[in-house]
């Protein structure tokens, strides 16, 4: 009797988990079926919606509800708490599995070259959001005495830092920010925050609600300068062909033009301001130099070589995610990403490497929403089960589902499972029902795979 394919997800966060997904739902899923299973280096599941969403963005935690519905199909296990490549390596994985999908996303900044951006209190965004978001891995406490403060970017990410740098820990509450961020956050000084853009408004990546909503909050002051609102052709262009962008220009042109309020906490949104020096006094942030940039008739810029100096004590960099080299695969230093061809992963002769395939991320580089991972992600199974039906796969040696049990007791690896993410769930909502929220997060790792007995 045929037995079900075997195949291996490293990476339980969207990316990975709309990957078992497709698999659940194609012609094999029905004969002879399909095994999968998730390994995730966190005790918890959900990737970047659990670790990189603002706390104050239910809307987007909402699609955890609809991973929850594919995690509780019984052709899935969950082995959280498992590292790649420490705790099980590609050749252990090649032993159990037909088939190895890596969607292991993006977590650290990508580098941004101008002098002083090593200066004390110069940091990275990323790790301000792990910080913001109880990932276990990082230090609990966040230097926030910066009055003043440059946040370098105008995607999503650099608003979110702005928008937790410029909100009041009270206004943060009732979310499920932890205790120690709470009061990280209690101490916060800030009272203006300046966000650069080196191009204009219809260049400007950030999503329209997103944008909109830090309007929302009683203690911000939106301010965008009307010299800064300036289109040429090429951004015309983009207006008239990309709706998001439109959007976004007409609700920075309205802010342009309103008088300004009265609001404790100001945020700048400057554009044409390219940041070419974090300026340093004793190792330590001073100021931020920026190029003022003007169009150039296509939606690009050029420097003008008329240079500011901005009053700030402390630069976040939110220039884009990167991606972690993984061992064992080929890699493009460049992109920071796996380099595939359809989701199969090609070796430097432009070989396949056999049942090795990406998704997500680390396939396409940091970019794109919800909608962009899930067709990667059907992309990259539908090539997997072509290579199926035409007996490219491997074979593995074990192919049973408790040999895998048998390989992480042997090795000593402590696994949470998603029975254990359940009862994390219920500890975390139950920490959170005293003060009538819907739940605080657990930060330690010992306390998360306590709560979820692993």
């Amino acid at each position: 009797m045929p037995r079900p394919l075997r195949v291996a997800i490293v990476g339980a966060g969207p990316a990975g988990i709309y990957a078992a997904d497709a698999l659940l739902k194609s012609e094999v899923a029905a004969d002879p079926g399909v095994s999968i299973d998730l390994f995730e280096r966190m005790p918890a599941p959900f990737g970047l919606i659990r670790y990189g969403v603002a706390p104050d963005h239910p809307r987007i935690k909402g699609i955890i509800t609809a991973l929850h519905q594919v995690l509780d199909k019984p052709q899935i296990r969950l082995f959280g708490n498992v590292d790649y490549p420490n705790d099980v390596s590609l050749d252990d994985l090649r032993a159990f599995y037909d088939a190895v999908i890596f969607s292991t996303g993006a977590t650290a900044d990508r580098e941004l070259r101008i002098p002083g951006i090593d200066l004390d209190g110069s940091y990275g965004a990323a790790d301000f959001v792990s910080w913001y978001d109880g990932h276990p891995d990082v230090p609990r406490t966040w230097p926030l005495e910066a009055e003043k403060v440059a946040v370098l970017g105008v995607g999503n990410v650099a608003l979110d830092v702005a928008r937790i740098l410029a909100k009041t820990a009270d206004e943060l509450l009732p979310t499920e920010i932890p205790p120690n961020v709470y009061d990280g956050l209690k101490a916060n000084k800030a009272l203006e925050i300046h966000v650069f853009g080196r191009r204009g408004p219809a260049q400007a990546k950030f999503s329209p609600m997103e944008l909109r909503e830090l309007d929302h909050s009683p203690n911000i002051e939106v301010i965008v300068d009307p010299e800064d609102i300036d289109y040429d052709a090429g951004s015309i262009e983009t207006r008239r062909g990309n709706k998001q962008a439109d959007m976004v220009a007409k609700t920075l042109e309205n802010w342009a033009i309103r008088d300004v309020g009265d609001r404790p906490h100001k945020l700048f949104l400057h554009f044409f301001e390219s940041p070419t020096e974090v300026l340093g006094e004793d190792g330590k942030v001073v100021g931020l130099r920026t190029e003022r940039t003007a169009l150039d008739g296509t939606g690009n810029v050029r420097g003008t070589g008329e240079f500011k100096d901005w009053d700030v004590t402390a630069v976040y960099r939110a220039v884009g995610y990167l991606s972690d080299k993984l061992p064992k695969l080929p890699w493009d230093i460049d992109s920071g990403t796996v380099p595939d061809a359809g989701g199969r992963v090609v070796q430097e002769s432009g070989e396949h490497l056999q049942s090795t395939y990406v998704t997500g991320w680390i396939r396409r580089g940091p970019v794109g929403l919800i909608g962009h991972t899930k067709g990667d992600a059907n992309e990259t199974v539908a090539n997997l089960l072509d290579d199926h039906a035409n007996g490219r796969l491997q074979t593995p040696g074990s192919p049973e589902p408790e040999a895998v049990d048998a390989f992480l007791a042997e090795r000593g690896v402590r696994f949470t499972t998603w029975e254990g993410w359940y009862k994390l769930d219920a500890a975390e909502k139950a920490l959170g029902e005293p003060q009538g929220r819907e739940r605080v997060k657990i930060v330690e790792r010992a306390d998360m795979l306590g709560a979820s007995g692993a």
